[in-house]
């Protein structure tokens, strides 16, 4: 009630009453007017929502002006916080592992050629590709492999946001190929100082009248290293997303988990659960340290003679602040010796805390649906029935197999792609008409990129499944044998001839029928 509401009532009672009056009917009107959200989640007179402070921006302000502080938040969880961090690697290890690999699959009716030419290219392709790829000399910083700067892209752009790959051609003694990359971390990639006022940038990246990238302003030092060092002075690069000539790529974007139209960088992976991670941090924290309390056993005791107190006689436990000779500590059977007139008084933490592990399961459970990993692999703790731990698996492969796809398109197969133009460039690799049309180029280009497979809770099962779906034509033998095994069918099948031949030779499958009835079929024999 207001003051002049109040005085009202003291001297004017009825004014007073017609003044409530008229509030009472004027909420009751704007109650019926009220209509659609505006009634339920966009309501601005419910008490529930009153304290909701929200504001509306475009992408660009609602993202990059906070992108600073989330990565620095996001690297510090992956560096302190045993959930972030093994939330980040479950999702590294399951989409990249030791590294995607390549396995070529030219269209070769478009280009007019035969399937036995395409099988003996697509061999010859993988063979040079690992030249390249399977070495240092891919990197330009001669660290990785290609496969483990696949790792180290995925990564980096899960706990920054984004991450950047420059294509730079580079002339080394000893390698064949001169196409290196080089990953840049997102931090590097911002504004430059002074920042041109004739050009639309921000956080590093200039675009066009449709929104499209034009260039990229690459610091040669991470700003937070320069502005330590005063005595470092920062430059900025910048380098054309693609080149005026050619129209080739420069600079490849990594850049996944958009959320909006008109965004030019993104936020990291854990931005919507990082007050989560570090209160459950803290909580674990302090759930430690009460029960490390709780488990020192000391015993405090009071001399009544201060000339020789106990604690000169009794060997005291290691000193933890050993620049304060006085200071009293807990320790492992300690005793401890307190000067005349001194007491103390133990506080009991009633570690360990029963209901410990129910709290953490639930926020692991809220953690890893804002991540699209069930709880039981963030937590590795498979405990239900073999149909719920299937089905969380098969749940987590889809976000599995939607970060493989991204990582493909926009890593894995642009860079294959320059690899092979210029590999055909140089003649190692004989593709007729690769520069000259571009569907011509497409069609050579096609590839598929395999990966970890997605584990077996019951081998048994997933390889009857398996082998039902080829049967049934709902699948291949390539795909069944990559999904299964991670290896390719064509490197299997060969294998696999050259090894039955053998037995066969050596007399180890004499009954090649017997050899091959797979379970159940006996009881369809009987019936």
């Amino acid at each position: 009630m207001s003051i002049l509401d109040k005085l009202y009532r003291s001297v004017n009672p009825e004014k007073a009453l017609r003044r409530e009056m008229a509030r009472v009917k004027l909420n009751a009107l704007q109650s019926v007017q009220a209509s659609g959200y505006d009634r339920h989640g966009a309501s601005k007179r419910k008490k529930s929502l009153l304290g909701w402070i929200s504001k509306g921006a475009d992408a660009d302000a609602d993202i990059i002006e906070n992108l600073e502080t989330l990565r620095e938040r996001s690297r510090d969880l992956f560096m302190g916080t045993p959930i972030a961090t093994g939330a980040l690697k479950t999702i590294r290890t399951n989409v990249v592992g030791s590294g995607l690999k390549l396995n070529p699959t030219i269209d070769y009716e478009y280009l007019g050629i035969t399937e036995q030419v395409a099988d003996q290219w697509e061999k010859d392709v993988e063979r040079e590709w690992n030249l390249w790829a399977g070495t240092q000399d891919c990197d330009a910083a001669r660290l990785l492999t290609f496969g483990q700067m696949q790792s180290l892209a995925l990564l980096s752009s899960m706990i920054n946001g984004d991450v950047f790959a420059v294509l730079p051609v580079v002339q080394r003694k000893g390698s064949i190929y001169d196409l290196r990359v080089s990953l840049v971390e997102g931090d590097r990639v911002c504004d430059p100082k002074p920042k041109p006022k004739d050009k639309d940038i921000l956080a590093g990246v200039e675009v066009g009248d449709w929104g499209e990238p034009i260039a990229y302003h690459i610091a040669k030092y991470h700003p937070g290293t320069a502005d330590m060092k005063k005595s470092i002075k920062n430059t900025w690069s910048r380098i054309p997303a693609f080149g005026e000539i050619t129209g080739r790529r420069n600079v490849l974007h990594l850049i996944q988990d958009l959320e909006r139209p008109g965004q030019r960088r993104a936020a990291p992976l854990l931005s919507p659960v990082i007050e989560t991670l570090k209160q459950l941090g803290r909580y674990t924290d302090a759930e430690l340290m009460a029960a490390v309390v709780s488990g020192m056993f000391t015993v405090f005791v009071k001399s009544n003679t201060p000339d020789t107190p106990l604690g000169e006689s009794v060997p005291f436990h290691e000193q933890v602040d050993s620049d304060d000779p006085d200071s009293y500590e807990l320790g492992n059977g300690a005793i401890v010796g307190l000067g005349e007139g001194e007491d103390v008084t133990i506080a009991n933490p009633g570690r360990a805390n029963t209901a410990f592990d129910g709290f953490v399961t639930s926020i692991c459970r809220q953690v890893g649906a804002a991540l699209e990993l069930p709880y039981e692999l963030l937590i590795k703790h498979f405990t239900a029935s073999y149909s719920a731990s299937r089905a969380a698996l098969l749940e987590a492969w889809k976000m599995f197999r939607m970060r493989r796809t991204w990582l493909t398109q926009t890593f894995c197969q642009p860079i294959y792609e320059e690899w092979l133009s210029e590999a055909v460039a140089k003649g190692r690799i004989d593709a007729p008409g690769f520069f000259e049309d571009e569907a011509v180029r497409a069609a050579w280009c096609r590839a598929e990129w395999y990966g970890p497979t997605q584990g077996q809770l019951d081998p048994l099962k997933e390889a009857n499944a398996a082998r039902v779906r080829v049967e049934e034509e709902f699948s291949t033998r390539e795909r069944e044998a990559a999904e299964l095994t991670g290896m390719s069918w064509e490197i299997i099948h060969p294998v696999r001839v050259k090894e039955e031949q053998k037995r066969r030779d050596g007399g180890l499958a004499e009954n090649l029928n017997q050899a091959t009835t797979r379970p159940g079929d006996e009881n369809e024999d009987e019936s």
